[in-house]
């Protein structure tokens, strides 16, 4: 399992992309949220980082909510896809998504993918439901997903694949809670980190044990954000990280 950072920044963020990633996984690319500006974010981290991803290689979409940094280039990748799919037959994208941000989505998108009213969520993507309860197979992968204290429905991730564990903390105040569940035999724990009360601050990261800052990168900063105030390593965008 690999990470191709595509985004570091949070929502004000003028010097980066929203934060995302796309995960090499046993059958093909997941994308793990989809930023504004998508395009440029997966060009710039195919630049950096040599990886052969495009948009057209995108199958599986998994959003963690539906705040615009996360999931406005939704409305680019449907639109690319149902033409492909229109005109070539091209399957259309999986998007998979907890019960309250699928109920949602196209209440987000409608209004610019309706097509005169005739349009519905089916047309642009294959969604699938993401459940707390139960582990999920996504392309090869095993997807565990855990409610998070945001300020609209939101999904913290893990992603196993055989002996090896990603987190992703998604937006989220500090909870210990969670960060136990995130860090149990994770390899690589991505949190993010921006001003409360609905974001993580940086001291209590700062304050967590060795074993558990160790294995963590930090994501979702602000563009002030100063990196010399901790040791836990900042993503960048376009980086690779074998997990």
């Amino acid at each position: 399992m690999r990470l191709l950072v595509l985004g570091t920044g949070d929502a004000f963020s003028c010097e980066r992309f929203g934060s995302s990633a796309v995960i090499e996984a046993p059958a093909g690319f997941v994308m793990l949220d989809c930023p504004d500006s998508v395009g440029s974010a997966m060009r710039e981290a195919r630049e950096r980082s040599g990886w052969n991803v495009w948009p057209e290689r995108i199958d599986d979409i998994i959003l963690t909510h539906l705040h615009g940094d996360h999931c406005n280039g939704l409305e680019s990748i449907g639109f690319r896809r149902w033409l492909m799919h229109r005109n070539h037959g091209t399957p259309l994208p999986r998007v998979h998504c907890w019960k309250p941000v699928a109920e949602r989505l196209w209440e987000r998108l409608g209004p610019a993918m309706d097509q005169g009213g005739k349009a519905r969520l089916r047309d642009y993507f294959d969604v699938r439901e993401l459940d707390p309860e139960r582990t999920t197979g996504v392309c090869g992968l095993l997807v565990q997903c855990r409610p998070t204290e945001h300020s609209v429905p939101t999904i913290a991730l893990r992603f196993t694949e055989g002996d090896r564990i990603l987190a992703w903390s998604s937006d989220t105040p500090f909870d210990p809670d969670l960060i136990q569940w995130l860090e149990a035999g994770a390899h690589l724990i991505v949190h993010e980190t921006s001003p409360p009360p609905t974001h993580t601050s940086i001291e209590p990261l700062n304050a967590l044990p060795e074993s558990v800052r160790k294995r963590m990168r930090l994501v979702h900063m602000p563009d002030a954000f100063d990196p010399t105030c901790t040791t836990i390593p900042c993503l960048q965008q376009g980086q690779v990280i074998e997990i």
